[in-house]
């Protein structure tokens, strides 16, 4: 396996959680628990991302954040990685598609929020996503209905796994995707920042 590349088994069903991180927060673990619990993971991989392409502004230094992620998610189930910036991809599509040649026989799902799911027809290659990976896609406060009408889950409704089924989603094939309702953490990133709880140095 290449340096600076989490260990992988083919037949493992490895949940993908992306973003900034910026910072990571106990809403960015509760939902990884969620997910492992939810999805039939055997683990989970927190992408953090060099920088997220649709945000203006840039974010905390890439050492700082993977710091703090580090810190926070202690789960010998989770591995914080930085796999982006090894593989200099910036779009999530791009990523998968390197993953998939990088690690076979490996199944990945890809994790978002609720509120992803509302834009995901702004990503570039989204479709190519949902062709790609089974999607797991756990309620946010307030984006449970903008994320059910979305172009996403309008386009691939035939696609869908009713929540109560959503442990068979690590072992279904593309395209698949499966909304589950859990209690979620008041808690975000932005929020974070704004109360000065996070100081890029």
């Amino acid at each position: 396996m290449r340096q600076g590349f989490p260990m992988a088994r083919p037949g493992q069903v490895i949940g993908l959680l992306g973003g900034s991180f910026d910072p990571a927060h106990a809403g960015h673990v509760h939902i990884t628990h969620e997910a492992l619990k939810r999805f039939g993971l055997s683990r989970v991989w927190w992408l953090v991302s060099p920088g997220n392409p649709i945000k203006a502004r840039g974010p905390a230094p890439l050492a700082q954040r993977m710091a703090r992620a580090q810190a926070l998610m202690q789960d010998p189930r989770v591995q914080v990685t930085d796999i982006e910036a090894h593989l200099g991809t910036r779009y999530t599509a791009k990523t998968l598609a390197a993953l998939r040649g990088i690690y076979p026989g490996v199944r990945f799902v890809w994790l978002m929020g609720a509120d992803n799911l509302a834009q995901l027809h702004l990503w570039q290659d989204w479709r190519q996503i949902m062709q790609t990976v089974p999607v797991g896609v756990l309620a946010r406060p307030g984006d449970r209905i903008s994320a059910r009408m979305s172009p996403a889950a309008r386009i691939y409704a035939s696609a869908r796994i009713v929540g109560r089924a959503s442990a068979l989603l690590g072992r279904a094939e593309a395209p698949a995707w499966c909304f589950v309702n859990v209690p979620m953490v008041a808690q975000s990133s932005s929020a974070i920042r704004a109360a000065g709880g996070w100081l890029a140095p």
